[in-house]
């Protein structure tokens, strides 16, 4: 004999209400992506903008392998680089043979030129997952990167492939010249293409994607061949790569040997990873976060690099979920009315934490300016205070902020994890948590 259990959150969540708030999502991430350039309306922000929407596509087609098919891709940036140097090769066609297609199909041959590649190499590269498939990813990439720069015909060599986007018909008197209304041609496939995206995660081959993560074997035992579907997968993650890549090739003009090195590659690693590979938005926050990072560290210090590898590795450790899962562990205390019984915690640990991170960048920047000046001296600016580098009292106050926050970070600490715990046993025993 059984019983059937029904939970407040099951009756709250309707098929009326989830579709609701589904479409209400949706609409609100339009109307954000049109109003963005009017609230932010400087020639930094528009670029801003049309940069994190490539990288927010490129991203979301990098979790179609990592987070939902569980393919870790060390070379996912040749799908990018080749769907950037296909749309500039087009455009460069378009101009010269007046031939009627207008600038916003082109990412569509960006798409095209990755899903190519992908057909071509994808069905060897899946035969096998795991560190066989990252290694060989790993070597495709650079044999691409390397080609790029002795196929001069193809590639442009160093100097790459340039073009011109206003020489491409116009279509309802936009020109594509003013970076705005290259915003908007982003934006209006950034909310395509991960709507694509996330529909494709709905349907039986992206839940047949989940399993052969989880469990080949069990795959393979009820009917599917995982070889196939993890090709598939990379098929459709190659195609929306092109389309980023596409993009990138219509913001900037210019295709180059740089779409499809190691480096593009990495970051779009960390974006996915540092956001959360388990949500669907977590490769959103992450590139986000990433496109930032690199825009803003690059101007403040040299060793902008080194940063990306520490919160990778922070992540790593201390939150494999990324910020995604962060913000999703509270989704539960939320219902529960119980996250009030944690944020004083919070509040409690913010400052010797960032005490600690403080101590982190003052000891970095003053060991990199040293090294830098050779003992010359050198002024770091941290939180509107300057620190000389060759000072004493410099190392002395990067040591105390070090140990002494994370002396007492140690104690606020714990108080969040006591906070969690009495926090997460009132949302269990209201049936909210697991």
């Amino acid at each position: 004999m059984t019983s059937t259990m029904t939970s407040a959150p099951d009756i709250a969540a309707t098929p009326s209400g989830q579709a609701l708030r589904f479409y209400g999502l949706w609409a609100i991430a339009a109307i954000a992506l049109v109003v963005l350039p009017l609230v932010f309306s400087s020639g930094g922000s528009l670029t801003s903008f049309s940069l994190i929407g490539i990288a927010i596509i490129f991203a979301l087609s990098y979790n179609i392998l990592l987070g939902e098919t569980g393919l870790l891709s060390f070379g996912h940036a040749v799908h990018y680089g080749l769907g950037g140097f296909a749309a500039v090769h087009l455009m460069n066609a378009v101009a010269a043979r007046g031939w009627p297609i207008p600038l916003p199909l082109i990412p569509l041959v960006g798409g095209i030129g990755g899903l190519a590649f992908a057909l071509l190499i994808g069905w060897v590269m899946t035969r096998r997952a795991g560190t066989v498939f990252a290694m060989i990813s790993l070597g495709i990439g650079e044999l691409v990167a390397s080609s790029s720069l002795i196929l001069r015909s193809v590639f442009g060599g160093e100097s790459g492939i340039t073009t011109d986007r206003t020489a491409l018909p116009h279509i309802f008197g936009w020109s594509f010249g003013p970076q705005i209304q290259v915003y908007y041609l982003i934006a209006f496939w950034v909310f395509v293409a991960a709507m694509a995206m996330y529909a494709l995660t709905r349907t039986p081959l992206g839940r047949i994607c989940n399993a052969v993560r989880d469990n080949p074997g069990r795959v393979e035992f009820i009917g599917y061949d995982p070889h196939v579907v993890r090709y598939l997968a990379y098929c459709f993650a190659g195609f929306f790569a092109g389309i980023a890549g596409g993009l990138a090739a219509v913001n900037f003009e210019i295709a180059n040997s740089a779409y499809l090195g190691a480096v593009q590659s990495g970051l779009v690693l960390f974006a996915t990873f540092i956001g959360g590979t388990a949500y669907f938005f977590g490769p959103i926050l992450g590139a986000i976060l990433v496109t930032y990072l690199q825009l803003g560290l690059t101007n403040v210090t040299s060793v902008w690099q080194l940063y990306f590898g520490i919160i990778f590795i922070a992540i790593v450790m201390f939150a494999p979920g990324g910020i995604a899962g962060l913000l999703m562990m509270h989704r539960p205390l939320i219902r529960a009315g119980t996250l009030t019984m944690v944020i004083p915690s919070y509040l409690v640990a913010a400052l010797p934490t960032l005490a600690l991170a403080c101590g982190v960048i003052l000891s970095i920047e003053t060991v990199a300016r040293y090294t830098a000046s050779e003992g010359d001296g050198n002024i770091i600016n941290l939180l509107g205070i300057p620190f000389n580098a060759t000072a004493p009292a410099t190392w002395v106050t990067a040591a105390i902020l070090i140990v002494g926050g994370f002396i007492v970070g140690r104690i606020t600490w714990r108080r969040i994890a006591d906070a969690w715990d009495r926090a997460g046993s009132i949302a269990r025993d209201r049936g909210y948590l697991a």
